[in-house]
């Protein structure tokens, strides 16, 4: 009998000691109550002993960042629109104390906290904003479930929103605005297009007179300055021809005047001349298309040339 009370004593001790040897993993702790009471004890990763019979593990878990998974809730916009939202939680427990003293059900009070913040901050919004405000809610919700969770020992370090989907005949609504919003987009661009069109069109017709017109002006201009350049160059041209005639005269009686020095007979030869050149100066006359009839008296002829015998007589002395 007594052999039998030392096996199970034994058997009892044995057991005791083993479970007094406890294997702590990487990135978790454990909280140790002894006789009920929390005295701060913490197990760390490693190999930790325990008092047999004293000592109790009453919580352990992890440290590392955890994913908490909101499942689908209805909400109610500011419009009064019903749309069913989910989200993501991404979160740590940073005190290990709090996480199992301060909340009796962490994970349950986290679902429930972040379900109703939510529906508290998609009731603030229009369902539009709902759609295009989504990271601007990620913010909200991060902020303030952060600040609600720090008294249980939790971080949250990231919030992310799912899905939004609208009720059915809301969803109907909207592709029916979205349809009518397109048709009224594609008018508007159609318009638009016509009428750009149509200025360009002006705009090109208003440039291409205003080019012809510029056009004609600059020919106008260009054949007003060739008529003067032209009437100019006749001008000088008939300047320089009379000069040169001049000239011609000139020398050609300074030659006559010194042949009549020279020569006394001479006379008789530019009298034959002046005779002949004005028997040809009558008939260049008859010949010319306005010509008229010219009558000559033969017998003003002589005076004529003792008119010309005098000048050139005048001209010796």
């Amino acid at each position: 009998m007594e052999q039998f009370i030392f096996i199970i004593f034994l058997a009892l001790g044995g057991s005791a000691l083993a479970g007094s040897v406890k294997i702590i993993n990487q990135g978790n702790e454990a909280l140790v109550e002894t006789l009920g009471k929390y005295n701060g004890r913490k197990l760390e990763p490693g190999l930790r002993l325990l008092t047999p019979f004293l000592d109790k593990i009453v919580y352990k878990g992890t440290i590392r960042e955890k994913v908490l998974d909101i499942p689908p809730q209805q909400c109610i916009t500011r419009d009064n629109v019903s749309i069913s939202v989910d989200a993501v939680v991404y979160w740590r427990i940073m005190d290990m104390e709090k996480a199992y003293y301060k909340v009796e059900n962490l994970q349950s009070a986290m679902v429930n906290l972040v379900l109703t913040q939510i529906r508290a901050e998609m009731g603030k919004l229009e369902l539009d904003e709902t759609f295009t405000a989504r990271s601007e809610i990620n913010e909200i919700l991060l902020r303030e479930l952060d600040i609600s969770t720090d008294p249980w020992g939790v971080k949250v370090t990231r919030v992310e929103l799912r899905d939004i989907v609208p009720s059915k005949a809301v969803q109907e609504s909207m592709e029916l605005q979205m349809a009518a919003e397109r048709r009224k987009r594609a008018a508007i661009l159609t318009s638009e297009g016509e009428k750009d069109a149509s200025v360009n069109n002006a705009r090109g017709k208003a440039e291409a007179h205003v080019l012809d017109a510029e056009a004609r002006q600059k020919a106008v201009i260009l054949d007003a300055e060739a008529q003067q350049k032209t009437i100019v160059l006749k001008a000088q041209a008939v300047r320089q021809e009379q000069v040169l005639k001049a000239q011609a005269t000139a020398e050609a009686l300074q030659i006559i005047a010194k042949t009549l020095k020279t020569d006394p007979d001479a006379r008789e030869a530019l009298q034959f001349l002046v005779a002949q050149q004005y028997m040809e100066m009558g008939l260049k006359i008859g010949a010319s298309d306005s010509s008229k009839v010219m009558f000559m008296d033969p017998r003003t002829i002589p005076a004529t040339l003792e008119g010309m015998r005098s000048i050139v007589s005048e001209q010796e002395r």
